[in-house]
């Protein structure tokens, strides 16, 4: 597969990403403020729970093939924060896999501090690649970290995608709702 169709299928799963973060942000927000949309969010995130571990795990997965891809097949030189970034991502592939089989949403508490971190990464290499003066010396001149290869749509680059995918893995952890006895709404006997 050519490199720039993999660019724009990755560049498409972010589109719908973006849209699947800002839908459930959005909704948190206004079920905050509005009793009515509380009970409509609260009815998704119970319909959704069973789901969004193996769609966290899947997002995570997919994060981890493309970093690959794009390094080993389209030969993109991963620069220092992309490391990190990658140190960040694949261990929640493993732990993500595990408490999915498991059902385990405790896993939470583990796996989105991780994404927090590489998200704050991926904000920071994302905006480097605009700015490239605010750069820190975080990473080399052999492998710069201002190197954009590519802009899908006009802005989505690597690191936004990797942002994209840590936000909606913090996005899908976060849907397991709980009931009144603070117990999963799932099987998971945590």
């Amino acid at each position: 597969m050519e490199v720039s169709t993999v660019v724009t299928i990755y560049g498409v799963l972010a589109l719908v990403g973006i849209l699947v973060i800002v839908y459930f942000s959005l909704m948190w927000v206004a079920s905050r403020l509005s009793p009515s949309v509380g009970e409509g969010y609260t009815a998704v995130r119970v319909r959704m729970s069973p789901l969004a571990l193996t769609v966290a795990w899947g997002v995570a997965l997919l994060a981890t093939a493309g970093s690959l891809y794009f390094s080993e097949v389209a030969n993109y030189t991963p620069c220092t924060l992309c490391w990190y970034q990658r140190i960040a991502m694949y261990p929640l592939v493993l732990i993500l896999g595990i408490a999915a089989i498991r059902r385990d949403i405790g896993i939470r508490i583990y796996a989105i501090p991780v994404a927090l971190v590489g998200a704050a990464i991926s904000t920071y290499h994302y905006f480097l690649e605009w700015f490239p003066q605010i750069d820190t010396g975080a990473c080399s001149a052999v492998i710069p970290c201002t190197q954009v290869w590519f802009r899908e749509f006009g802005f989505i680059s690597l690191p936004l995608l990797a942002l994209i995918a840590f936000g909606l893995v913090i996005t899908f952890l976060l849907i397991p709702a709980r009931n009144g006895r603070g117990l999963p709404t799932d099987d998971a006997g945590e």
